[in-house]
């Protein structure tokens, strides 16, 4: 019989914080400076003699985080030293958190949370200049949150990947919602690492490889798919021993991981508490941290926000869409408190999911509207004043140049037409130029009346209204 083998995930992701200055110093913190070693003094580059200051922003940063995934934010905090040897690491130790990280416990997208914590980012190493490397310190000191979660069995390698490819997205949604991190992961600003093992115990845990270097989703499902195989293939070919506790790095170009390291433990590190920084009390708000005011002030969070717009009947796909854009949820509300006619709304949604998104990449400078002009467009398209087409005509305009839509209808003739008298003239000129698209509407060819109705519909600048365009087109082609 064959076995069957259970995937085990847990995952460990850093985030770079969106913070002006660096963890331990004054540098700016500028993930998109592109000249080497600008942002850097005695502190992030280790000179003898200088000395770390905490900054609280990034610690404010982590327990938002820490309040936003329900878990239990430390009463007690201290920072450690991590020991090991680098070169992008010129003080031979990075600053991190061991025994007493800021956040324990917590739960998110049905991961169990192990823990968060706060360190220092290294330095970037670059290794394409050929038979030699450089070290651009401008990352070096830059905040890190690092979030680890529990590890978590599956019954399937399917499940396992896109689990957890659905977690670090949704870690990436918070960070954006909260406003902590840019978490461009084709930045390196977000960095998941995966810790994978197999088992033909539900309940016991296989060896575990890391699996580094994961800077997209779809790597992250890829990474975990390709290990899992590996480890089942030398798992049934009688060679588990080769499963080993390595370090492995992701190669998106073969589009599998391949060995780097022995892993390390925790003792190997030989973590002992900085003697330069002051241990924190976060509860105490003469530190400045007022937890229950933090919490209150916690934004509308993604998966809140998800089922609220479930209820309001929105589609499951439209819903994800504005999700993961969190500048549109927000201009979403102050249209509704500005649209006159809330039916509209859904309407709203779907020109910001559908068209607005498309205008925005394809029109230069294209920016939103005012909260009124979009719901006076939307208001338009419901009372039926204007059709989809002249909608969207009209939406390229105000994205550009912010302006009243019923202004804009007016002055260019835009307005929908439901004049029967005016558009039969029209509708006869189109009947009478078009010949041979009657005969086949009379043959019995449905389709040929959509031709007219959009001949029609141009004809008028976009004005007429559809449904009096049929309803007259099947009149006249009857009688002709």
């Amino acid at each position: 019989m064959e076995n069957k083998y259970y995937p085990t995930i847990g995952l460990e992701i850093h985030a770079e914080l969106a913070t002006t200055t660096k963890m331990f110093c004054s540098c700016k913190n500028n993930p998109d400076e592109e000249k080497p070693n600008i942002n850097v003094c005695p502190v992030c580059m280790a000179h003898p003699g200088a000395l770390p200051v905490l900054n609280k922003k990034a610690i404010e940063n982590v327990i938002k985080v820490g309040l936003a995934i329900d878990g239990k934010i430390a009463d007690f905090t201290e920072f450690d030293r991590k020991n090991y040897f680098y070169p992008d690491i010129p003080k031979g130790y990075q600053i991190s958190q061991y025994k007493y990280p800021i956040v324990s416990g917590g739960v998110l997208a049905s991961f169990d949370i192990t823990r968060v914590h706060l360190e220092e980012d290294t330095a970037n190493n670059k290794h394409d200049r050929g038979d030699f490397s450089l070290i651009d310190f401008n990352r070096s000191g830059v905040p890190l949150m690092e979030l680890v979660t529990e590890p978590k069995t599956f019954e399937n390698t399917e499940e396992a990947a896109k689990t957890a490819s659905k977690f670090a997205k949704e870690l990436q949604l918070i960070l954006w919602y909260l406003g902590v991190s840019e978490a461009n992961m084709e930045k390196g600003e977000m960095r998941v690492e995966a810790n994978i093992s197999i088992s033909t115990n539900k309940n016991k845990l296989g060896t575990k490889v890391e699996v580094k270097n994961l800077n997209s989703f779809r790597s992250v499902e890829r990474a975990i798919i390709y290990e899992l195989k590996r480890m089942t293939e030398l798992s049934e070919e009688g060679k588990a021993e080769e499963i080993i506790q390595e370090t492995r790095g992701w190669d998106e170009s073969k589009q599998k991981t391949f060995s780097q390291r022995k892993k390390e433990s925790s003792e190997d590190y030989r973590y002992f508490p900085e003697p330069d920084l002051p241990k924190l009390k976060l509860h105490d708000k003469k530190t400045g941290f007022d937890l229950e005011k933090m919490k209150k002030e916690l934004p509308e969070l993604p998966e809140v926000k998800r089922a609220r717009y479930k209820e309001n009947g929105y589609k499951e796909e439209d819903i994800e869409l504005i999700i993961e854009h969190p500048f549109l949820t927000e201009w979403l509300e102050g249209v509704k408190k500005e649209i006159k006619n809330k039916a509209a709304l859904q309407i709203a949604y779907n020109y910001i999911a559908s068209d607005y998104l498309g205008i925005e990449k394809n029109i230069p400078g294209a920016k939103f509207p005012s909260y009124k002009n979009f719901a006076e467009l939307m208001d338009l398209i419901f009372e039926n004043k204007i059709s989809s087409r002249v909608a969207k005509d009209i939406l390229a305009m105000i994205v550009v140049d912010d302006a009243s839509p019923l202004k804009i209808a007016t002055e260019k003739n835009m307005l929908q037409s439901s004049d029967e008298s005016a558009l039969k003239e029209i509708v006869k000129k189109i009947i009478n130029e078009n010949p041979e698209a009657a005969a086949s509407y009379k043959s019995g060819k449905e389709n040929a009346l959509m031709s007219f109705v959009g001949k029609v519909i141009k004809e008028s600048n976009g004005s007429a209204n559809p449904q009096i365009v049929i309803k007259l087109l099947k009149e006249m082609l009857a009688r002709s």
